[in-house]
């Protein structure tokens, strides 16, 4: 068995990189994973070499995990001009490639800029975007349904970028494993995803005459010789090669990604407004009130509002720990939307501004008005 290097120091980005499952703009209703999973196949299936469209594309998400949407031909197109745009890339780029193989990471660098779009992906690939994960199963056991379930095509682009960024940590071809991450779920495009608790009950015979005749469905519509490339790639993933570096790439790969994804919805369903509001950037708090002329306006609103204080306290999670959750909107002195009278964003009613309550408190009223983001 292959000996890889340690892999630890390259979680934090492809946890990043698994992200852009879930990043889209108004261009399209696709991730930009899909949207990547789909050039690259259109790209693939036009002509183009598969060890230019791996590291191309690789390279880009890289640079999508900080810049999102924004490509170069958007810069282009809002008035950048190339050497501006070629700097904005490679900065996004630098600022999470840290952890790569230096070899690898200077590859991929080069590669940065504008991508060919327009081509016709092949008719699987839409396919592959509509067709959901399973979720995690178990024979005899209850079905772990993770909402939004991620596309095979969010699955597949993820773990040939993974694998290409894995590969020389296993002494890999990085664009070997791009292209059996990209195929592995072929059969997907008509085979719906049971899950391991189905496939154990379909039989592992039943099962690959099912997958193989998907398979082939699938690479009907690429052009012969990349049909057979395909193939190859993945024959990597049988148990009979699964000492070779490629095969061992891709499963790193694929585990990580069907794992980091289900880590994603833990840590979404344990977020707080900490995780947003507090200034702790090395804990991972994001400062959202960004630095600048108008922060500490900005966290003053709040703090009036009741909704959250620069001290870390967030009247809602207090009324939580407390067992004592303020009335959902409610602007009653005592309830975490009470609001002191010269606060600029007092108003309201002039029969109950300033109105006393048998505590001593005044009311004050907020006037709902949009304040930004």
């Amino acid at each position: 068995m292959t000996a890889a290097r340690d892999l630890a120091p390259l979680a934090g980005l492809l946890r990043q990189l698994g992200d852009l499952k879930r990043v889209r703009d108004a261009s399209g209703p696709r991730s930009l994973a899909e949207r990547q999973f789909a050039r690259a196949w259109a790209r693939l299936a036009g002509g183009e070499d598969l060890k230019a469209v791996a590291l191309s594309e690789t390279a880009a998400a890289v640079a999508a995990v900080r810049l999102a949407g924004l490509d170069a031909a958007t810069m282009w197109a809002h008035g950048l001009s190339d050497s501006d745009a070629a700097d904005v890339l490679g900065a996004a780029f630098d600022d999470v490639a840290g952890p790569l193989d230096a070899g690898l990471h200077g590859r991929l660098r080069a590669t940065l800029g504008p991508l060919p779009s327009g081509a016709d992906a092949p008719a699987f690939v839409a396919e592959l975007v509509r067709q959901p994960r399973a979720g995690a199963t178990h024979p005899g056991l209850g079905r772990l349904v993770l909402e939004p379930a991620e596309s095979h095509a969010d699955h597949c682009f993820s773990v040939a970028a993974f694998g290409v960024l894995l590969a020389p940590r296993f002494g890999a071809d990085p664009a070997s494993v791009f292209l059996t991450g990209l195929a592995h779920h072929l059969f997907n495009t008509t085979l719906p995803d049971a899950g391991y608790a189905g496939d154990e009950l379909i039989g592992a015979d039943r099962l690959a005459t099912m997958m193989d005749a998907a398979t082939e469905r699938a690479l009907n519509d690429l052009p012969d010789a990349l049909a057979e490339r395909v193939r190859g790639a993945l024959a990597t993933t049988d148990r009979d090669r699964f000492e070779t570096a490629e095969a061992q790439a891709f499963h790193a790969a694929d585990v990580l990604d069907r794992v980091l994804e289900m880590e994603w919805h833990e840590t979404a369903a344990r977020f707080r407004l900490a995780d947003a509001l507090g200034r702790d950037t090395d804990a991972g708090q994001l400062d959202i009130c960004h630095p600048g002329f108008y922060q500490s306006f900005q966290q003053d609103v709040l703090r009036r509002a009741g909704v959250w204080d620069a001290d870390g306290s967030s009247p809602a999670e207090t009324d939580r720990q407390r067992g004592e959750a303020s009335p959902s909107g409610s602007y009653e002195a005592g309830g975490h939307g009470a609001v002191p009278a010269e606060s600029p964003l007092a108003g309201g009613p002039g029969g109950e501004d300033g109105r006393v309550l048998d505590d001593g408190t005044e009311i004050a009223h907020l006037e709902r008005r949009e304040l930004g983001s």
